[in-house]
Formats: C-alpha cells, sequence, structure tokens
C-alpha cells in the first residue's frame, strides 16, 4: 500500500480535482459487508452566488477488492469547502468518482442539503440494484423539518 495520507501530514486540497484518495486492501475480500461513512457538516458553495451550502451526506457501499480510506476521504470532501456547484453536482459526482475509482460492489449516497431559499434539496445516487443478502439500513436521515 502506497498511502499518500494515512500516518502522514495532509494539506486540505484545494478542488476536488485536486484530491487524491487512498484505497486498501479489503481486509475481509469474499465476504459482502456494508461500510457506510456520514459527513454531517459536508460544505460547499453556491456556483453562482458564492453562498455557503451545507449538507449531511450518507455514503454506503458494498466494498470489492479495496475500501476507501477515511482520512483522505475526509480530505477529499472537505475539498469541496471552495468549490462552486450545485448540490446535485456535488452529491452524484462524489458517488460516481467513489465508484469509478475504487470499484465496489454497490454504492449509493444520499445528500440532505439544509434549505437556502427556503426549499431543501436532497439528492440521492446509487449504483445500481442494493446486492442480495446485505443489509442496507436506512440512512437515518429524516425529511427536513428543522433537521437535527
Amino acid at each position: 500500500m502506497d498511502a499518500k495520507h494515512l500516518g502522514k501530514t495532509s494539506t486540505l486540497p484545494t478542488t476536488p480535482e485536486e484530491a487524491e484518495l487512498d484505497y486498501v486492501p479489503n481486509p475481509r475480500k469474499g465476504t459482502r459487508y456494508l461500510i457506510r461513512f456520514a459527513a454531517p457538516e459536508f460544505t460547499s458553495l453556491c456556483p453562482i452566488t458564492g453562498q455557503p451550502d451545507f449538507a449531511h451526506l450518507v455514503i454506503d457501499y458494498v466494498p470489492g477488492d479495496t475500501i476507501v480510506e477515511s482520512k483522505s476521504l475526509k480530505l477529499f470532501l472537505g475539498s469541496f469547502r471552495n468549490h462552486g456547484a450545485f448540490h446535485e453536482d456535488c452529491t452524484v459526482g462524489i458517488g460516481q468518482r467513489l465508484f469509478d475509482e475504487m470499484a465496489p460492489i454497490w454504492l449509493r449516497i444520499g445528500g440532505y442539503w439544509y434549505p437556502r431559499g427556503g426549499i431543501p434539496i436532497d439528492v440521492f445516487w446509487q449504483s445500481g440494484a442494493p446486492p442480495e443478502g446485505v443489509w442496507v439500513p436506512d440512512q437515518g436521515v429524516p425529511g427536513y423539518r428543522g433537521r437535527g
């Protein structure tokens, strides 16, 4: 494993494109199980106004040969802090990049965005139908009613 971040001092990438994700061998290769990452304080910028947007992201995946290393994922998600993109682009783009690079058996992402202008926008993407025999719990984020 040639880790770029794990056990090293890392700086926050300035853009998502600049961010490098580390993948490590799946320690339970051949076993179907679900991994969940929750990022309740995700931020990006509105591409038009430059105003901050906030979301609670939930990423679920069933790993294949590799898993994403959590420090590199945290840095990748943090790189959106000064990135201008619509909610849909951020949410789907994160899911697709992880799916394309890591090649999990299955991946889904839920982007539960806090309202600006009075309308919350929730964005969901998944790579296909969930695999049979894997427990896929609800993402646990309620519909907006002052999300807390």
